[in-house]
């Protein structure tokens, strides 16, 4: 025994195993451990009815296979099938390096209790009381209509038994028929099985089934390095929380609390989702044995043989030639016109779901989260991810943490709006505005424009205090504030979803070069610094060369964008005149707003269009830099996408916010643009109303249309294809994947539109929020309708996409962190220099009846308006009038020694802007860092829960080792030595 105990500790040693006195223990024959026990969660995952489908997969395409086929749990079995691979997993050849390749697994959100190293359990125990009571009922009560409704449903192939993990669409119609046989035959030789089928609605479509075997699946599944389960994790507690006991209690019943909040999801609805319970590893057919394979029908996710499919699918050649492969070139080439996975069924049902249960995921998915009625619950993100892909998941679930965090934001917006209500009527500023009957302005246009009585834009001011009182300045900080806590805290919650569903490690290891990049510079290889392995290169002088063309594109776009708003600016001084002497007597008492409000429906309609242009230019672009893997090209694709429609989107409200008014000059001597039209001025109340008309229709307008276009078009579509169907066909069942067909392709630039959509929203609720505080509002309303507009298009509209996987957002994260700087930039140069805030100030301490005193219950700002206006003689303008107008401007008087030149307010007002920029830049950027340097970017407990399953992990595999090789000497009739054989 001394001599076992020293051998193992040997061994440890050599390969460079910690262990510990602890793990030396006394026994007569090695038992495995408690943590390692079989991962039985995803042979029992579905609920009841969710395990009728499954069911029949388990007992029908097992007879297909060959009888190559692991079927059993045991190492035993795993030998007698395949004894090949036990040859290279015997004492001599197996190699305890490889197992370094194990790493770790991600898991739930559970405390772990420690237990012995060396603990005594039945296993065939533990089997049963991990198996679901409804389990076995639910298999004995298929009948033959369960079947029938399978298969016809297009879910199996014709003999009942394959599943059909993907469709290939084309036209017989069409004549590139030999590309298409030398890509089937091709795949057939890779080990895909197909199978060919005409649609039922149209003789002119004909379907290609594609069912990847066993055998197939282990070997690419081992060639992408694609991780599975092989043990249950081990828990432990924490001995530091026993102290914590009046913590635990009151969160205790906060967790008592929130199961009776109507916002969370009934958990007992939802199938057990508990794969994530376990260690998972890259798959090796050679160490096959090591991975607990329950069922050969289970043990791969639907999302996972999908994603095989599609591998093999984007690297099977066609022709002859290093670039003549992929599914996608096919496609364009019009060989195929579609490839997709199938969905598992209908998404309704005439049984209610209550009673009946679910009939598969995707039934599930649509009544417990894509209807409508479902818009105040929580979103069942491991459901998501389990039939969407991990990349999927984690636009929901960013999507859900952007719109819970925009309800403080809208509530404080909301506050500072009602605030501006409350105090409308106390407004110094406002009330003088409406009390200056015998004030007049200077004529705002050269012809038709007579002088306007201040008090005419009373409404305008009141309005303009909505959005520019007290609160502005706060409002704004926050909402600075605001971004940094959602960036931040987002990263904590980003690590524990990819901790849960098993991603932490996925990205060094699966990433794959795209074919374009492989069969453009194929001839052009260098080592791998990671892998070691030889793949194609691209020099860095074709890269700069390609780079600066594709710079040079952005930047003519952007241009194109500028020329576009500088022409409805000069639309703007056209109109001004001819809106000023109009025939309605509306129209021509309220020309400026009739002005700027047509000028922002024909900006809009401007976006729109040139959105159109700027998707296909992208693309171009992108391309022609060649990105080397997949998200390198969606990444690059979305920058540009961004700048193009940031740009479009912004400019005229850039505009509006800094340059409108701000270059008129003054009365007798106005500059002109081109020597011919007047420039425009600001509203006698102030620019500020011009620019919240502006965010307000724009951000208005854009949102119901980017909802009609995701949901209204695609129902339309949808719709007319079915109109269609019923005409052509009577009383013929239509099978499920000829169903998807008829449902509207995923965009083909995946959740770049989503994404997009999202990010310039949060673009207008932060950058210009000091100009519009009800932006937060307005987008949180839109996204809780966008939230489940998504899900319904998703789960109903589109076909199923491929479920791919992601760790993060992609380039969208760091497009938002410089949409949070950009955003304090904006917000202290629009309220210094846009709002009235600064001048205010300077005047209530500097010249107001406060400046030398601080008055006993006197207003500070009586008298602002007065001294804010300027005074122009009439005599000048050569009009046949005298006296005195007034302008928005501080310059002298006429009879001031030096009329019309700057006065020291002046100074004073712009020095004090740009000390406010200064300030207040600086406080906030402080302010953000702080934040951002308290809060980590991975929770501390999953922290030390990560290094400690690391360490469980290499153990487990020492273990199973030991086990597996012990048990080949039982077989053989060697005797069993308690030492290393």
């Amino acid at each position: 025994m001394v001599h076992h105990s020293g051998s193992i500790q040997s061994f440890k040693q050599q390969k460079g195993i910690n262990i510990s006195k602890s793990e030396i223990a006394k026994e007569t024959s090695l038992k495995p451990s408690r943590r390692s026990l079989p991962c039985l969660a995803q042979s029992f995952a579905y609920s009841k009815n969710l395990s009728q489908s499954t069911s029949l997969f388990q007992s029908t395409e097992s007879e297909s296979q060959a009888p190559t086929s692991v079927t059993s749990v045991s190492a035993d079995k795993a030998e007698q099938v395949n004894t090949e691979e036990d040859k290279k997993d015997s004492v001599l050849k197996c190699s305890f390096a490889d197992l370094g390749d194990f790493c770790l697994a991600l898991g739930k959100d559970k405390d772990y209790m420690d237990e012995s190293e060396h603990a005594n359990y039945d296993r065939s125990r533990l089997i049963k009381d991990s198996v679901p009571k409804d389990s076995s009922e639910s298999k004995t009560r298929l009948s033959k209509n369960d079947m029938n409704y399978i298969a016809s449903s297009g879910l199996l192939f014709k003999d009942g038994k394959k599943r059909i993990d993907y469709i290939l669409v084309y036209r017989k119609s069409n004549i590139q028929y030999d590309k298409r046989n030398t890509f089937e035959k091709n795949l057939r030789t890779e080990g895909l099985m197909l199978e060919k089928e005409p649609a039922v609605a149209n003789p002119d479509i004909m379907f290609i089934k594609i069912h990847i075997p066993w055998d197939t699946l282990c070997k690419y599944a081992e060639r992408l390095n694609i991780r599975m389960p092989f043990r249950k994790k081990s828990y432990y507690t924490d001995r530091r929380s026993k102290s914590m006991g009046s913590v635990q209690h009151y969160f205790k019943r906060i967790k008592k609390w929130m199961a009776q909040n109507p916002m969370v999801l009934d958990k007992t609805a939802f199938p057990d989702l508990e794969n994530s319970d376990c260690y998972t590893g890259p798959f090796s057919r050679a160490r096959i044995h090591h991975f607990i394979i329950n069922n050969k029908d289970t043990f791969f996710s639907n999302a996972t043989r999908s994603r095989i499919v599609y591998h093999m699918l984007q690297h099977t050649k066609y022709e002859h030639g290093i670039s003549k492969v992929g599914i996608c070139k096919l496609i364009n080439n019009g060989s195929y016109i579609a490839a997709f996975p199938p969905h598992e069924g209908a998404y309704k049902s005439s049984l209610p779901i209550k009673t009946y249960g679910p009939q598969n995921n995707r039934h599930l998915l649509y009544e417990r989260w894509a209807r409508w009625g479902m818009w105040y619950k929580h979103q069942p993100l491991d459901l998501i991810r389990l039939y969407f892909g991990e990349k999927i998941g984690l636009y929901f679930a960013w999507l859900g943490w952007y719109t819970g965090m925009l309800i403080p934001a809208a509530l404080v917006g909301l506050c500072v709006f009602f605030y501006g209500i409350l105090t409308m009527n106390a407004s110094q500023v406002s009330n003088e505005i409406c009390k200056a009957t015998e004030v007049f302005m200077c004529p705002r246009c050269d012809k038709n424009c007579s002088l306007q009585r201040l008090n005419d834009s009373c409404i305008y001011a009141k309005v303009s205090y909505l959005f520019d009182n007290g609160g502005t300045v706060f409002f704004a900080i926050f909402m600075a504030i605001w971004a940094t806590v959602f960036l931040e805290f987002w990263k904590r919650r980003r690590s524990t979803l990819t901790y849960t569903w098993d991603l932490i490690e996925w990205e060094e290891e699966e990433e794959t070069v795209r074919p374009q990049f492989e069969a453009k510079y194929y001839k052009m290889e260098r080592v791998n610094p990671i892998s070691g392995k030889p793949e194609p290169h691209q020099p860095f002088s074709d890269k700069v060369t390609r780079l600066l063309v594709s710079m040079s594109g952005i930047f003519f776009m952007i241009s194109l964008v500028i020329t576009a708003v500088f022409a409805v600016v000069v639309y703007r001084l056209v109109v001004m005149e001819r809106f000023a002497s109009f025939k309605w007597n509306f129209i021509k008492q309220h020309w400026q707003f009739a002005t700027s409000a047509a000028a922002v429906c024909i900006n809009f309609v401007i976006i729109m269009l040139l959105n159109l242009a700027y998707e296909k230019i992208a693309y171009f672009l992108t391309n022609l830099e060649y990105p080397r893997t997949e998200s390198e090209w969606e990444n690059s694709f979305a920058l540009k996408m961004f700048l193009f429609q940031f740009v479009n989107l912004n400019s005229s409200i850039f505009y509006i916010a800094f340059f409108l008014g701000r270059f008129v000059g003054h009365p007798g001597h106005y500059n002109k643009l081109f020597n011919r039209w007047r420039l425009e001025e600001c509203h006698p109340s102030g620019c500020l109303i011009d620019l919240c008309l502006q965010m307000g229709v724009i951000m208005f307008l854009k949102q119901i249309w980017n909802n009609f276009m995701e949901l209204g078009y695609p129902l339309i579509q949808n719709w007319w294809s079915r109109h269609k169907i019923k005409q052509e066909i009577q009383n013929a069942s239509i099978p499920q994947w000829e169903n998807d067909w008829n449902l509207q392709p995923m965009n083909i630039h995946g959740l770049m539109d989503e994404y997009l959509e999202m990010v310039l929203q949060f673009g207008f609720t932060t950058i210009f929020v000091a100009a519009f505080p009800l932006a937060p509002l307005l987008a949180l309303l839109n996204n809780i309708i966008e939230l489940r507009l998504d899900a319904y298009k998703f789960v109903t509209q589109w076909r199923r996409p491929l479920p791919a996987r992601a760790t993060n957002i992609g380039i969208w994260y760091g497009i938002l962190e410089g949409i949070g700087i950009l955003a304090v930039i904006t917000n202290a140069f629009v309220i210094a220099i846009t709002s009235d805030y600064i001048p205010r100030f300077v005047y209530e301490y500097k010249y107001g009846p406060c400046a030398n005193h601080l008055g006993d219950g006197e207003n500070c700002l009586k008298g602002y308006v007065n001294n804010s206006l300027s005074f122009f003689d009439l005599s000048e303008l050569g009009m046949g009038k005298s006296g005195y107008c007034r302008y928005r401007d501080y310059r002298g008087p006429p009879w001031s020694s030096k009329p019309y030149e700057f006065t020291l307010q002046y100074w004073h007002i712009l020095a004090a802007r740009l000390a406010f920029i200064i300030v207040f830049e600086h406080l906030v950027f402080g302010i953000k860092s702080i934040i951002a340097y308290l809060i980590p970017d991975v929770p501390k407990h999953l922290y030390d829960r990560i290094r400690r399953e690391k360490y469980l992990v290499q153990e487990m595999m020492y273990e199973a080792e030991l086990e597996h090789l012990q048990q080949e000497r039982r077989k053989s009739g060697h005797p069993i030595h308690h030492e290393w054989p």
